[in-house]
């Protein structure tokens, strides 16, 4: 539990916290002040084998060397879910297009096809969208965010005891179906240095945790009080990184930091695969009990008039996947988008 000098992030070995008192109590207070610091640290000794990483990279370009057609064929804009398919260009950060091609996905369940009068969040469960063309990619994307999932709640519970709290506290939250949202991604090489295209813009995730897998390109920037500072790949590890549905439970103790990522140069592609952790669409994000001398230092989660939380985790992940995905709102939420007009 070191912070390497090449690194501008904390450096954490999950493994510790399954070690003897000692460590175990070290580790969980360089994961706190990593958290409460930065927001964003480098996770190693979380027992994703090597192996399962090279595949799940390999299945990664492999999906994205299809040809336009195949990819298009399922295209986001096809599922009230918001799972699928979306050409560069076509997310947007904060209004402004993204330069990155994704595809999105989720737990594999099937649609609620609720009443006209449920609340419309719940229409954002169901399906995966699987191109035809590559059929091993569903099993090894399958296996990866089940893989991926192992290692947020064990995390999870490792962030409740280092703010004393039971380590199941959130247990009940993420009992049965909660939020997984795994996304794999390209970020093209830019023809010429262009200030309007963002490989994604600067934000900050909104579920609970972000486990983040890079290949060998760098790009991904964390802001900081001294500026941006860059997060190069480090091999065998997880960038990790607190969402704001956690800001929130902790009252501002643990901080949802902005983050951007910025596109390669010609000739060159950068690869990522992203999942994000969130509670169950029908929860409420809870306030934790933090013992006094925690609670004297979490400051109320940050604010920002243009990107309003709110506890209730169906409609915060509903609001942000209408501002991402304008095409998808306006084929499958246009009742919700007049009322609001």
């Amino acid at each position: 539990m070191s912070t390497s000098p090449p690194l501008a992030l904390p450096l954490l070995d999950l493994s510790c916290f399954d070690a003897d008192p000692a460590e175990r109590a070290a580790f969980l207070d360089e994961l706190r002040r990593a958290a409460r610091d930065t927001g964003f640290f480098y996770l190693t000794g979380h027992g994703v084998p090597e192996q399962q990483v090279r595949d799940v990279i390999d299945a990664s370009r492999r999906f994205f060397a299809l040809p336009e057609a195949d990819k298009r064929a399922i295209d986001m804009v096809y599922s009230p879910h918001f799972r699928g398919y979306t050409a560069a260009g076509h997310e947007l950060t904060r209004g402004r297009p993204d330069w990155r091609e994704q595809l999105d996905l989720g737990a594999e369940r099937p649609a609620l096809n609720p009443p006209p009068e449920a609340p419309a969040w719940r229409r954002l469960q169901g399906p995966n969208q699987w191109p035809l063309a590559l059929p091993s990619l569903r099993p090894t994307l399958i296996a990866w965010q089940d893989a991926v999932t192992r290692v947020a709640i064990r995390l999870l519970r490792a962030f409740a005891a280092a703010l004393e709290q039971p380590e199941h506290i959130f247990d009940d939250a993420f009992a049965k179906a909660p939020i997984q949202h795994l996304k794999i991604i390209r970020y093209p090489g830019l023809a010429e240095p262009a200030a309007d295209e963002q490989g994604v813009g600067a934000h900050k995730d909104s579920g609970f945790l972000t486990l983040l897998l890079q290949d060998e390109q760098a790009g991904l920037e964390v802001e900081t009080a001294h500026g941006w500072i860059g997060v190069p790949p480090l091999p065998g590890s997880f960038v990790v990184n607190i969402g704001e549905s956690l800001e929130l439970a902790s009252n501002g103790y643990l901080r949802a930091t902005v983050h951007r990522v910025t596109s390669p140069p010609a000739g060159r592609d950068r690869l990522s695969v992203a999942f994000f952790l969130g509670p169950r669409l029908d929860t409420t994000v809870p306030l934790l009990p933090l013992p006094a001398h925690l609670a004297a230092e979490a400051p109320g989660p940050a604010t920002d008039p243009a990107n309003p939380l709110f506890y209730e985790v169906g409609w915060n992940t509903l609001k942000g996947r209408l501002r991402s995905h304008p095409d998808v709102a306006e084929r499958h939420y246009a009742d919700l988008l007049k009322a609001r007009a």
